[in-house]
């Protein structure tokens, strides 16, 4: 596969939960390529990347627990609800943003400050 096939690829077996951003996709064919796990074929000017004799085994271990296993139907679905409700975040900060006034669009940003530190206090009261 070429790089961006993998990046797909993720992306599809996560059900769009996981798409890895090329700034670390192409760093780890890099490594694994280092390694002697995968070997590159360059075609038209595109990477296709295939795995090694060396890079077997290590593939079929992982591929018996890959991390997409993990994601539930009730995650996917949580997933979803983060995403419509930061959509609709989104919508309402556009129209503050273009149809407040000064004093508006300050106390926004103090809402979206205040909702930041407390999105990371939810993480900090599980530790």
């Amino acid at each position: 596969m070429h790089g961006y096939e993998m990046i797909q690829e993720l992306d599809s077996r996560t059900g769009g939960i996981w798409r890895p951003s090329p700034g670390s996709v192409y760093p780890t064919l890099q490594l694994l390529e280092d390694e002697g796990l995968i070997e590159v074929t360059a075609e038209g000017g595109r990477k296709s990347y295939r795995l090694t004799e060396d890079g077997r085994p290590e593939a079929e271990t992982a591929a018996q627990n890959p991390p997409w296993a993990q994601i539930g139907e009730d995650t996917m679905s949580q997933v979803q609800d983060f995403r419509d409700a930061a959509v609709g975040i989104m919508g309402a900060l556009k129209q503050v943003g273009f149809s407040g006034n000064a004093e508006q669009r300050q106390k926004a940003l103090e809402i979206l400050n205040e909702t930041k530190r407390k999105l990371y206090a939810i993480l900090a009261e599980s530790e």
